[in-house]
């Protein structure tokens, strides 16, 4: 027979920060785990991480989990891992790196968390929260998209594949990013609109990039600022706030990083 004491322990444990603190833990143990793994298995394992990654973001947010909401609040808690993971393989297999990579990750994931639960919260009722949410999906949005694209450039493929693959995986990091501007229960027309045009971009610069003598990291980083510059654009365009000074800025942060990548290039 349960007590008193008993149940409290129980709803203060399933509570939603506990859930998402859970998460967090699974998911950083499902890491390491993958590094355990032989090279020629590690790639099935990142494609389980996903799902797992998937099905706890959902039970750790199910209560305000609406529609649409189903795939856009739950694309970068699936997309996190499987960057890290991936990204994983490029760094020096030091104890210590890794020991501060997961760190990362596991504070990364439960911030992760936290604001995807207030842009689901946020899409019923207003919170105070909500411009501190913004900015860390941003700054979430392109750490992992510099790890997806580090990841496939460092496969040294033919340009066009490079393009191709910038081009699939900035879609659904652009897709959730520009959805969250507004929250609506549709993905509207212009946000698929958007969406697509951006990816697009990006899938062109990353044709151009590939072209470049330049590093895997510098040619990440380009692409980084691009999409930081195309999402900053759209997404103070769709909040009406895309004034002459804002797009100057963010202009002026694209043309300087093109101007350093074109000097770190080694044409010679």
């Amino acid at each position: 027979m349960i007590t008193m004491t008993s149940r409290r322990f129980i709803l203060t444990f399933m509570s939603k920060r506990a859930k998402l603190g859970l998460t967090a833990i699974i998911l950083s143990l499902g890491l390491v785990g993958i590094q355990l793994i032989d090279l020629e298995g590690r790639y099935q394992a990142i494609g389980l991480l996903a799902g797992l990654a998937y099905g706890l973001s959902a039970w750790a947010l199910f209560e305000d989990l609406k529609k649409i909401e189903w795939l856009t609040v739950l694309i970068l808690p699936t997309l996190y891992p499987v960057a890290t993971a991936l990204f994983y393989f490029l760094l020096p297999s030091r104890l210590l790196s890794q020991i501060v990579i997961l760190l990362v990750f596991g504070i990364g994931m439960y911030a992760l968390l936290l604001t995807e639960n207030i842009f689901s919260v946020a899409a019923i009722r207003t919170i105070q929260l909500l411009r501190a949410a913004h900015a860390v999906g941003f700054l979430i949005t392109l750490a992992v998209a510099f790890f997806l694209w580090g990841t496939l450039f460092s496969f040294r493929l033919a340009p066009w594949w490079n393009a191709l693959g910038v081009l699939i995986t900035s879609f659904p990091l652009n897709l959730q990013a520009i959805w969250s501007v507004n929250l609506e229960e549709k993905i509207s027309e212009s946000v698929w609109v958007n969406s697509l045009v951006l990816s697009w971009i990006l899938g062109g610069l990353g044709l151009m990039i590939s072209f470049w003598p330049v590093t895997v990291t510098v040619a990440s980083l380009f692409l980084v600022t691009g999409l930081y510059v195309g999402l900053g654009l759209i997404q103070n365009q769709l909040a009406g706030k895309l004034f002459r000074k804002t797009t100057e800025e963010y202009l002026r942060v694209g043309g300087l990083v093109l101007i350093i990548t074109f000097f770190l290039s080694h044409w010679q």
